[in-house]
């Protein structure tokens, strides 16, 4: 990567350059016609001090322009534009290291302009769905509660075995969506502490595969070395570690399936995360995406990397914006209800960090979840 020049370093040399250059005609000019045309000195002399003069501030002009002028008139192009609302416009390259370093801040500003706009958008999406879901939830209770009385009087009086098992699969099911709203809209008081990620993503995998949940899929556990703590709650990360990984099994059968944690430095549009597997020449193919970030994020914020991958058909780059919606699903009608991703989603941000899927080395969809370092986190209030 080519160093590029400080301003003042270039200003200075080209000006030098100029002055001296201006200096050399006009006394190489004045030898010369002293030399030969002594009665011409006087003459010759007025004319070329001006011409030096006109060529000195020619130039001069031309030199501010292309190193000042036209880089802080580009600067001042993005920021209106960024002002009017245009997030996706950015500062582009510049000659000197001065004004590249500006564009990198203006963008790095844009880029958490559109973070907090995003934060903004999404908590209001949150407060909003979960009283919606909190309502629906409780509206629904009621009278599913009757429904299931009903049904066991219905069994009681020797109703059809097949209807009343239909009958109580179904009730259950809506039960579990009703659970699933809940768990969606409320609020979770307990107190963030630190915990160890790298244990919690090893305890899911281990009482999966105590379950045989993965039995169907080939599994791998990448937790890698000095995984820093993290503020929140082991039993939710958990739960979320697991939904994704139960996700991952459905889109994947008889694929792969990897969990990790790893230390990592988050950063929005950066450089995509590597493992520690991963070659230096290795590429893959995947579509630019921003992470999503928030506000309290420092620049290159250290944490914890957190991520469930698999080799299934992925998520499509259209759907990776609304995957996390509530009541948003790609799945079959009857097999999935919309929430699982969107209660993963609202579990990170109750404890503080951020959720995104890509494009997983596998071929399928990698969800990464990143939590900021416990020793710089705020804790959450009881």
């Amino acid at each position: 990567m080519t160093v590029k020049p400080w301003l003042r370093t270039e200003l200075l040399f080209n000006l030098a350059f100029l002055a001296a250059a201006a200096l050399l005609l006009g006394v190489t000019t004045v030898l010369l016609v002293a030399a030969l045309a002594p009665e011409r000195a006087l003459p010759f002399m007025v004319l070329v001090v001006p011409l030096d003069i006109v060529l000195f501030i020619v130039f001069g002009r031309y030199l501010i322009s292309r190193l000042v002028l036209r880089p802080v008139e580009r600067l001042v192009a993005v920021a209106d534009a960024v002002a009017g609302g245009d997030f996706a416009a950015r500062a582009e390259s510049a000659e000197t290291r001065d004004f590249q370093i500006l564009g990198e801040r203006i963008n790095r500003m844009t880029d958490h302009l559109l973070d907090a706009q995003s934060q903004l958008v999404r908590s209001e999406k949150l407060a909003s769905v979960g009283r919606l879901a909190a309502g629906i939830a409780h509206e629904v209770g009621n009278p599913l509660g009757a429904m299931g009385t009903y049904l066991e009087v219905l069994r009681r009086r020797g109703a059809d075995p097949d209807v009343v098992a239909g009958l109580s699969r179904e009730v259950d099911r809506i039960d579990h969506i009703v659970r699933s709203l809940l768990d969606y809209a409320r609020p979770q008081e307990e107190a963030l502490v630190p915990i160890e990620p790298g244990a919690v993503v090893e305890g899911a995998h281990g009482l999966l595969m105590a379950q045989g949940v993965l039995r169907s899929v080939s599994t791998r556990l990448e937790v890698s070395q000095e995984v820093p703590q993290i503020l929140g709650r082991a039993h939710l990360l958990e739960q979320v570690i697991v939904n994704l990984v139960l996700n991952a099994v459905d889109a994947a059968p008889r694929g792969i399936v990897v969990l990790g944690a790893r230390r990592w430095d988050f950063e929005p549009g950066r450089a995509l995360p590597r493992r520690e597997t991963d070659t230096p020449r290795t590429s893959f193919a995947r579509q630019p995406a921003r992470r999503p970030g928030r506000i309290d994020f420092a620049a290159g914020e250290s944490g914890a990397l957190v991520f469930v991958a698999d080799s299934g058909p992925g998520v499509a780059f259209e759907d990776r914006a609304r995957v996390f919606d509530p009541f948003f699903t790609t799945k079959d009608p009857g097999r999935g209800t919309g929430l699982g991703l969107a209660i993963v989603a609202r579990a990170v941000d109750d404890m503080g960090g951020v959720v995104w899927v890509d494009t997983a080395r596998e071929g399928g969809a990698a969800f990464k979840m990143f939590f900021p370092a416990a020793d710089r986190a705020p804790r959450a209030a009881p």
